[in-house]
Parts: structure tokens; C-alpha cells; sequence
């Protein structure tokens, strides 16, 4: 397997796209696409290690100076928020700017892979257990609103007060939904010009702790 062969195959393996490799090595992609097929034989010196670290492999493995099949299995740090946040109706999240530190696996992370936007936190509650249980770590992503969809699986807060939903919007209303096997959780509701309402992001990826 040469170099190019290696790149490709490890950038599809954390899930990254040619645009996204692109975006943090300042290149664009026809130079990825390049340096997979391996038109430029003699790779830059200076590109070699920043191309690793954004693939989370050596630059010896990257350029096939290690033996080894696989690369070694790296992971990321990141923002930790120890304080619970609700799945049912918005509950005060004192403290959210106290952070600590969480190491999540870069397989596990896929594309996401040591964003340092991303931070995680732990879901309390049932309302969206379809799809997040009780108890599972969610990896939340901050978010321009225009990048919003609706269906996207949102944190966002009111007065001070955290929640998890699917969010939705129909012209001016905003609609936060449970996604629960419980039928007893409703709809939040509220509206564009709700100057109290902050959307801290959505969630990108989650870690479910089985029994």
C-alpha cells in the first residue's frame, strides 16, 4: 500500500470527507485528490506531519516506515460538563462553564475527531430515549441557526435552563420535541423572537452505557 493508498484509506476510516481534510490542512481538495492518487510523488516535509495528525496516525505509518497493519488506535480530549443535562423540560444547569476533561476514541468520533468546538455532556431523562437513553454521553457540536435542520437533535437553553430536543421550525414558531417511547412528554414551544432563547448546538455523536 503506498502513501496515497493510506490516506485514502484512513480518511475514510474516521469518516472525514476530501473538503474537510482539505479545510484543515489550508489546502483544497484537487491537492487531496492528488496526494491520494499519488500524483505528487516527493510529499512536502513541511505537510507530512500536520496530514497525520488531522488522519490521528504517525507520520511514520502515514509514509509506510512502520510495519504495522493498522494504526494505532489514538484518541482526543475534550471539554467535559459535569453537571447532567435534562431530556424532559428545561432544568437550571448551574456551573456550565465549569469544564473537565473527557479522552473519547477517534473511531468513535468519526469526522468529529478533535474538533475542539465539540464538548461532551451527560443526558437525565427519558424524553428522548428513541434515540438517546437515559444516562448516554452526548458529543454536542456549536452550530450557526441558518445550519440547523429540522429533525436535528438540539442543546439549547432558556433563562438559564438546559434541554436536549429535536428541534423544528415552522415559519416564525420554534418547535423543541421529545423523541420518548413515553407519550406523556410534549412539545416545547416558543418563537424566533424569543430573545432568552440560546441554541448551544447540536448533538453530533452519542455514548451509550449498556447494563
Amino acid at each position: 500500500m503506498n502513501v496515497g493508498m493510506r490516506i485514502k484509506k484512513r480518511r475514510k476510516e474516521i469518516g472525514l470527507s476530501v473538503d474537510e481534510l482539505a479545510k484543515r490542512l489550508g489546502k483544497n481538495r484537487a491537492t487531496i485528490y492528488r496526494y491520494e492518487s499519488s500524483e505528487i510523488e516527493n510529499m512536502p516535509l513541511d505537510i507530512i506531519e500536520p496530514l497525520a495528525e488531522a488522519l490521528k496516525v504517525s507520520p511514520a505509518y502515514l509514509m509506510g516506515w512502520e510495519k504495522e497493519d493498522k494504526p494505532k488506535i489514538l484518541t482526543s480530549s475534550y471539554k467535559f460538563i459535569p453537571n447532567p443535562i435534562s431530556a424532559g423540560l428545561p432544568i437550571d444547569m448551574e456551573g456550565l462553564t465549569e469544564y473537565q476533561k473527557i479522552e473519547v476514541s477517534d473511531e468513535v468520533m468519526g469526522k468529529w475527531a478533535g474538533d475542539k468546538e465539540v464538548f461532551f455532556i451527560r443526558v437525565n431523562g427519558d424524553s428522548m430515549d428513541k434515540v438517546i437513553p437515559h444516562g448516554s454521553l452526548i458529543a454536542v457540536k456549536p452550530v450557526e441557526k441558518q445550519k440547523i435542520n429540522n429533525g436535528d437533535i438540539i442543546v439549547f437553553s432558556e433563562n438559564g435552563d438546559y434541554s436536549v430536543k429535536r428541534f423544528y421550525k415552522e415559519e416564525d414558531t420554534i418547535i423543541f420535541r421529545p423523541d420518548s417511547h413515553d407519550p406523556s412528554f410534549y412539545d416545547y414551544v416558543t418563537n424566533v423572537y424569543n430573545d432568552d432563547l440560546i441554541i448551544h448546538g447540536k448533538v453530533v455523536a452519542y455514548i451509550v452505557e449498556l447494563e
